[in-house]
């Protein structure tokens, strides 16, 4: 028979595999083992192997092949154990992973227009459907196209310091987009029909009803025979669009250097339907621009008989038709980023 202490060996090897298998808790731990038992330089049963050659060769056959039983049977636990455990942690993958598909999701943010940007483009489409094109121009100007152009000549209160920012001398920053205007004149022989959206600036201190930085529209047509009348139906087609069919529209005299006549613009008050209401102090009106004919003093800037031609102008705030379309109560919420406001529109 084989020596009993070589097989007294593999069996307490064996008991002590089935006591270290109990506390296999993970791959780790698995690894571990693997290497104690099967490691190729210094596992248990490798050792024991590599004895072999030191026993009788009468023992060797038995003892080799009790080895080699041992040596199948733990290999087999092992890879058991390794699929168990893989299989554990697939699971509890799974279960920390876990959605619950009856949870509201959460809301996804998207992008999306600002509101001053869309009612700019609801005003550029009115317009352009009326068969006005949309021009640019800079946002620093010279001050000949700021002033002089518009019949605003040095000295004028207009272009004091304490209400423009004022980059040199010659240099501002736009007070209005009416300089755009004078440069498509320029460009361009009658008939002219352009509205002029864009920033503007002014040493306006901020508050629920001003900015230093804000955004006009403003228009102007110049053709042969363009009347009075002729601006009132552009300005009562418009608002009528924009703010809803039952809108009014009037003119009320005013004064403005490149217009001659002039003319505030107040439409029916959009919250109380010219009931009378608080926001519009009980009138009925809220007033929304300035308009007027063009003063023909500006004709001889942009070489335009005076005699020939006619022309319109008129100017407001976008975010004046903002406030009033959304009933915003204050300038400054446009300008503050602030989600809450924002994700309104």
């Amino acid at each position: 028979m084989a020596s009993k202490t070589g097989i007294d060996q593999l069996r307490a090897i064996e008991e002590q595999f089935e006591r270290d298998r109990a506390c296999v808790v993970d791959l780790r731990s698995l690894e571990d083992i693997r290497t104690r038992y099967l490691s190729r330089k210094s596992g248990l049963i490798t050792t024991q192997l590599q004895n072999l050659r030191e026993l009788p060769s009468s023992e060797r056959a038995e003892f080799g092949r009790v080895g080699n039983e041992l040596k199948t049977r733990i290999e087999a636990a092992i890879e058991t154990l390794q699929t168990t455990i893989a299989e554990q942690e697939k699971l509890s993958t799974l279960e920390r992973e876990r959605l619950d598909i009856t949870l509201p999701g959460n809301r996804r943010r998207i992008g999306h227009h600002h509101p001053l940007t869309i009612v700019r483009n609801e005003i550029e489409e009115i317009f352009v459907s009326m068969g006005y094109t949309v021009e640019d121009g800079p946002e620093v100007e010279n001050t000949y196209y700021n002033f002089e152009a518009l019949n605003i000549p040095a000295g004028h209160p207009a272009r004091d310091p304490k209400d423009t920012f004022y980059i040199s001398d010659d240099l501002v920053l736009r007070t209005h987009t009416s300089p755009v205007q004078v440069r498509t004149m320029e460009k361009v022989q009658p008939p002219v029909r352009i509205i002029c959206p864009g920033k503007v600036f002014r040493r306006d201190a901020a508050d629920a009803t001003h900015s230093p930085m804000f955004h006009q529209v403003e228009g102007l047509l110049v053709d042969e025979g363009i009347t009075f009348s002729d601006l009132k139906g552009t300005l009562e087609r418009f608002h009528r669009e924009f703010f809803g069919k039952g809108t009014k529209t009037r003119l009320r005299p005013s004064f403005f250097p490149f217009t001659e006549p002039s003319a505030e613009v107040d439409v029916s008050c959009v919250f109380c339907g010219a009931a009378g209401c608080r926001i519009c102090k009980n009138t009925g009106w809220i007033e929304v621009m300035g308009s007027g004919m063009v003063h023909p003093n500006l004709y001889s800037f942009v070489k335009y008989d005076p005699e020939k031609y006619t022309g319109f102008a008129f100017g407001g705030g976008i975010e004046r038709y903002t406030m009033l379309k959304y009933n915003i109560s204050d300038i400054q919420s446009f300008f503050q980023n602030d989600m809450r406001f924002l994700e309104q529109f």
